[in-house]
């Protein structure tokens, strides 16, 4: 997901996205450990979207 539509998002929103990244993020590291996950660069790309949904949302609750 890009910035401009993450910084759309309400503060919930937010916490909503970071939660599916980690359950995403999780079978990932699952399907690498089993062998089973052909491109590995899925789990960078996932890795670097939940710090970004991070710091979009740390910036949200400090503006308020």
């Amino acid at each position: 997901m890009k910035t401009a539509e993450l910084r759309q998002k309400d503060v919930a929103g937010l916490e909503a996205e970071i939660k599916s990244l980690q359950k995403a993020h999780f079978g990932l590291r699952m399907q690498k450990a089993t062998q089973q996950l052909n491109n590995t660069n899925t789990l960078r790309e996932t890795r670097r979207s939940i710090a970004r949904v991070k710091t979009i949302l740390t910036e949200k609750t400090r503006a308020n």
